[in-house]
């Protein structure tokens, strides 16, 4: 059976669909990408319900200026963030992700990455936490979106996979009683790749740190 396989904008469809709202309506998994050859990559809708966690707060420290948090889902960095009094905006596709977070009163809108978003070019601080680069399968184009979005001076940081990865992926959100969304374009990129793909796209590497077994990279255009 042929499968249409949604990429950029399109792709945030899979996003909106049941498995992913359940598990976030529940507050806990499991729930997987499954890669078209079958294999699953957990995603840790646990840790994306809960409270920001000592990896996250060091993450939002070195936040400066507004903070602009793409892909917040539920919203949790967005609401460390306001309650350090730091001015911050989160946007997900996700209905259910936006409901969440305005269920705690924190600002986010329900928009695509890939929309026209508040105040771009003004940003200080863009976040891509919690594998988000893979957003759409191509981060050179998430890249250049980000670079959009930033005030003169400003960072982006950007969570890389756990692991010294490079893929571009065909994959569908996939819950544990084996229900699934629509295909979609995903990436996983580790550090080093990270680095390199941004260094090409006219980026610097301006730090680099671990932080309970997550990897992150602070990048200046």
């Amino acid at each position: 059976m042929h499968e249409t396989v949604l990429s950029g904008h399109a792709a945030d469809a899979a996003w909106a669909a049941d498995p992913y709202l359940h598990a976030l309506d529940a507050g806990c998994g499991p729930l997987f990408l499954q890669r078209s050859d079958g294999w699953l990559l957990p995603l840790d809708v646990e840790r994306w319900c809960a409270p920001a966690d000592s990896a996250d707060q060091e993450l939002l420290r070195r936040c400066h200026g507004p903070v602009l948090d793409l892909g917040c889902g539920p919203g949790r960095l967005v609401i460390a963030l306001a309650r350090r009094g730091r001015p911050v905006l989160g946007v997900d596709i996700s209905p259910a992700a936006v409901a969440r977070a305005h269920r705690e009163g924190r600002p986010v809108v329900h928009r695509s990455v890939f929309d026209r978003l508040p105040d771009e070019g003004r940003w200080g601080t863009v976040l891509l936490a919690d594998g988000n680069i893979g957003i759409g399968g191509a981060p050179e184009t998430l890249l250049a979106r980000a670079r959009g979005l930033l005030a003169p001076g400003g960072r982006l940081l950007v969570e890389a996979d756990a692991h010294e990865v490079d893929e571009r992926l065909v994959v569908r959100v996939r819950d544990g009683s084996g229900r699934c969304g629509p295909v979609f374009l995903w990436a996983r990129v580790g550090s080093a790749a990270l680095r390199g793909v941004a260094v090409g796209a006219g980026w610097t590497v301006a730090d680099e740190w671990s932080e309970g077994g997550r990897r992150f990279l602070e990048l200046r255009p």
